[in-house]
């Protein structure tokens, strides 16, 4: 086991926030523009038109509502998007509806750093429905918050729930992984590390710590190996956004 704290690792968010909610829609109908008139990079703008659709009304357009609450998330309006997803929980009769606003509003309040707020919104998540999709994304979120909260014990328990409800699910299987390593139990963690590889979990992150797990179990000629693919891996990546960004120059 080792003694690093939080802030050493960058672990799974549950979706991840690098590009946090493809399953949703992010492009609600209401945010189509004229681009003659709006400069469609002009990020006042866009937050201008939410604002606007966020207004209060004696009858609310829960998954309307919801569409605009992941729209300021996209744009990193988070205070707005919590308030936002609070409305739709509030206000959505699907169950459905209320906890995925549920999962989100902990996103929003982890964006923000505000775990014991997020903690809270998975939890309420949680209680609607423990064994739905959006029960696991919410079960990995919660043990990211607890983790940054410094509550490392609860925090494995509920990476193993994750996994537990939903088995093909990466991102939990890679926090599971890591909280067993931090619990010293490399082999475990392995196994987990393994897992989400093979669900297609394929990054420098979880490499990184596939690589400490086998160094803890000796296998240091292997660790190495994938220390190695890990930093080529890291350095395409690096080299990509050079081109990606020389070629938007050109353009």
């Amino acid at each position: 086991m080792t003694d690093r704290e939080p802030d050493d690792y960058e672990f799974s968010e549950g979706q991840g926030f690098e590009d946090p909610y493809d399953e949703f829609d992010l492009d609600p109908p209401e945010l189509d523009v004229d681009p003659d008139k709006v400069d469609p990079i002009d990020s006042r703008a866009l937050t201008d038109m939410l604002d606007e659709r966020n207004l209060a009304s004696d009858q609310v357009d829960a998954e309307e509502l919801l569409d605009v609450a992941l729209s300021y998330m996209q744009i990193n309006r988070f205070e707005q998007a919590a308030d936002a997803f609070e409305r739709v929980a509030q206000f959505a009769e699907d169950d459905r509806i209320e906890q995925e606003a549920w999962v989100n509003k902990g996103a929003a309040h982890a964006e923000l750093e505000e775990y014991d707020m997020a903690i809270g919104a998975y939890r309420e998540a949680i209680d609607i429905d423990d064994s739905s999709e959006h029960a696991a994304t919410a079960e990995t979120n919660l043990a990211y918050a607890l983790w940054e909260f410094g509550r490392t014990e609860e925090a494995l328990e509920h990476a193993e729930r994750a996994v537990e409800i939903d088995e093909r699910f990466a991102e939990a299987w890679y926090n599971r992984g890591f909280f067993l390593l931090e619990r010293g139990l490399a082999e475990d963690a392995l196994n987990a590390f393994d897992n989400a590889i093979r669900l297609g979990e394929r990054n420098t992150r979880i490499l990184e710590e596939k690589a400490r797990a086998l160094e803890e179990m000796g296998e240091f000629d292997r660790a190495e190996e994938i220390a190695q693919e890990a930093e080529e891996m890291r350095e395409e990546a690096e080299a990509d956004l050079v081109d990606e960004q020389q070629q938007q120059q050109l353009e």
